[in-house]
């Protein structure tokens, strides 16, 4: 919803192959057109894991400079775009390992609460109309403020499975976890989601002249 995979072919190319030929034969042209093809794509991945935009950027340089050294491994089983973001985001993981120096916040304030009898206290407006309403620039804004908000354990699967749209196993192996963990960390992150979202989606609604009847438990 926020960022396309790059997966297209570079700049003034008719796909990945005639590219990479040309950078493991050592052309210093090839080199310059995979910075300027992909080096935007890679910068939009990067930030969406680390909020610090220095760090971004460091990222960018360090999965280049990964790719760089690794060109000789690389078999071509996967499109080059699909390669360097692999890269990019191992990459932004790495950072944000090295750079936790304190305890996670907990997720529970972040989660819906429940009655006795299984009914969520304040339940969830309906996502559909408030959506529609709002402009595509501002529901990404929105959307990424909240993802922001979410602690990174629950933030990096959510970021992994539903932007990134790698598979829970993929996720899984990425992370040092178990699969069932990723089930578990992305439902509660949803929940969280839909959680900070809901204020601005309900005054939308409201703006918008909707009723509470338009609201529903989740």
């Amino acid at each position: 919803m926020i960022e396309q995979r790059m997966d297209s072919p570079t700049l003034g190319e008719p796909g990945p192959e005639p590219l990479l030929l040309r950078l493991r034969t050592g052309d210093d042209a090839a080199y310059h057109e995979l910075v300027i093809g992909y080096g935007g794509r890679l910068l939009a991945v990067c930030r969406r894991f680390l909020a610090n935009e220095e760090d971004a950027r460091d990222a960018v340089q360090d999965t280049f400079f990964q790719a760089f050294r690794a060109l000789p491994r690389f078999e071509g089983g996967c499109q080059l775009g699909t390669w360097l973001h692999r890269i990019a985001v191992n990459t932004s993981l790495m950072k944000l390992r090295s750079r936790r120096s304190r305890p996670e916040e907990s997720i529970e304030p972040l989660l819906p609460r429940f009655l006795d009898d299984g009914h969520q206290v304040d339940p969830a407006v309906d996502w559909d109309e408030p959506l529609r309403s709002l402009e595509h620039d501002e529901t990404r804004r929105l959307v990424r403020r909240s993802i922001d908000q979410l602690p990174d354990s629950y933030r990096n699967v959510l970021l992994l499975r539903d932007i990134e749209e790698l598979s829970t196993a993929e996720v899984a192996e990425l992370l040092a976890i178990s699969e069932n963990a990723v089930k578990i960390r992305l439902h509660r992150a949803r929940q969280a989601l839909r959680e900070l979202l809901d204020p601005h989606l309900r005054q939308r609604a409201v703006a918008g002249g909707h009723s509470n009847e338009n609201t529903r438990p989740v």
